[in-house]
């Protein structure tokens, strides 16, 4: 797997299969390395292997998250996405990769099957 995501799009639908697969490397580099992740707990996670041993063990609680972007807003190296279940500030790196700078990401239910898919 590549190291972050190559366009702000794929970021999402990243998280999830990283979590899915439990690859936790993977996972890691998602995020910036100064990242900030607030989870269902409401305890938030500073940095990468902080924001790793958060997200291992919701999975090791058989918790999901489901990408479902709704919103993705744009603004040269910075983007918003708002997913059913999650909002990421994301920022393209020197390297070109997008990775999340912020992350509210609620891994401890199912995204609501009633709402509309756009972006």
């Amino acid at each position: 797997m590549t190291a972050g995501a190559r366009n702000p799009e794929e970021l999402d639908t990243l998280i999830e299969d990283t979590l899915l697969q439990r690859d936790r490397a993977a996972l890691d580099d998602l995020f910036e390395n100064d990242a900030v992740l607030m989870g269902a707990g409401g305890v938030p996670a500073h940095g990468r292997e902080a924001i790793g041993r958060a997200l291992a063990e919701a999975w090791g609680r058989d918790r999901i998250y489901v990408a479902r972007t709704l919103h993705v807003l744009q603004a040269r190296d910075t983007a918003l996405l708002v997913a059913d279940a999650g909002i990421h500030v994301v920022r393209r790196g020197d390297d070109g990769a997008w990775r999340a700078a912020i992350s509210l990401l609620d891994v401890s239910t199912q995204p609501s099957a009633n709402r509309p898919h756009s972006t």
